[in-house]
């Protein structure tokens, strides 16, 4: 079962849906899949698929060719270097926050997003994959906060990086630039599995869309949100939200879990899918004989 067909007109992702599941493919090869503003303009606009349709019960992110993501792209920053940032908003600081709004929209999306990271997750790329809910990877994987190497910081993706792995280890990473490994990044707690190779990722991607698959879609749509607010929120306020939100769970898809739970069946939503239908959904077409320049 695919669902509905996804739009034909992205350029810098492959984008397909099977199992009401979206496959984010970053697919730049030629610049290790960088976050260049064309890209994340198209991720944004996947972000407005997955929360308008509330049938998308996860966002996979994944990198073609074997890369996850470089980070952003270093040969479009010239361009805003030349301009003058006394005329004017600093167009530097504006296309940099304008990345920071779109992580806060991928940390915010109101379903599961899982990263599966491959060769190596950089600078913004590691943001990215921050961003995400569950990280997958292959111990060979690498991973850094690479900014400072190159004179810069990593501005907009630091709330993000402290919220998976903490300051402590957010300082040890930005202020040394280090490179660490699948393994490292699993006992760092960026890695929440891995696997051994590409093909085992794809199975471990499959088992993880199929745990997701056996909860409703609508409750983790409530869940996620209200696990957001938790310690930004006064307690009791928020509790006593959580306790009407329980509620409206409870006459909606809990009758029907309840109910599959006492007749010993699967629950109406439950969805399984497979390695093959993971690895078809992030196939990547052949490249044309002739692409443009880049940017």
């Amino acid at each position: 079962m695919s669902g509905p067909s996804c739009p034909n007109d992205f350029r810098h992702i492959v984008l397909r849906r099977r199992q009401d599941v979206l496959f984010a493919t970053l697919n730049r090869p030629e610049t290790r899949n960088a976050l260049a503003p064309e890209v994340v303009a198209e991720l944004s606009r996947v972000l407005d698929m997955a929360e308008a349709d509330d049938a998308i019960r996860a966002l996979v992110l994944r990198g073609s060719s074997g890369f996850f993501c470089a980070g952003g792209n270093v040969g479009s920053f010239k361009a805003r270097l030349d301009a003058d940032p006394t005329q004017g908003d600093d167009p530097v600081a504006a296309r940099n926050r304008e990345f920071g709004r779109f992580m806060q929209r991928l940390a915010a999306l109101p379903l599961p997003v899982i990263a599966a990271v491959e060769g190596a997750a950089m600078g913004g790329g590691m943001g990215l994959a921050c961003g995400a809910d569950i990280v997958l990877a292959t111990p060979d994987a690498r991973f850094a906060l690479s900014e400072t190497s190159l004179g810069i910081i990593p501005a907009q993706i630091a709330p993000f990086v402290v919220a998976r792995l903490g300051h402590r280890v957010a300082r040890r990473l930005g202020l040394s630039g280090e490179r660490i490994n699948g393994q490292t990044a699993l006992r760092l707690g960026m890695v929440d599995e891995l696997a051994a190779d590409s093909a085992a990722l794809d199975e471990l991607l499959a088992q993880w869309l199929s745990r997701i698959g056996a909860c409703a879609p609508h409750a983790n749509r409530v869940l996620k949100p209200l696990l957001h607010r938790c310690g930004h929120e006064d307690d009791a306020a928020l509790l006593d939200d959580a306790a009407r939100r329980f509620a409206a769970c409870m006459r909606d898809e809990g009758a029907e879990g309840i109910a599959a739970f006492r007749e010993k069946r699967a629950s109406a939503w439950r969805r399984e899918i497979s390695a093959d239908e993971v690895r078809a959904a992030q196939a990547v077409p052949a490249a044309p004989a002739a692409r443009g320049t880049l940017s």
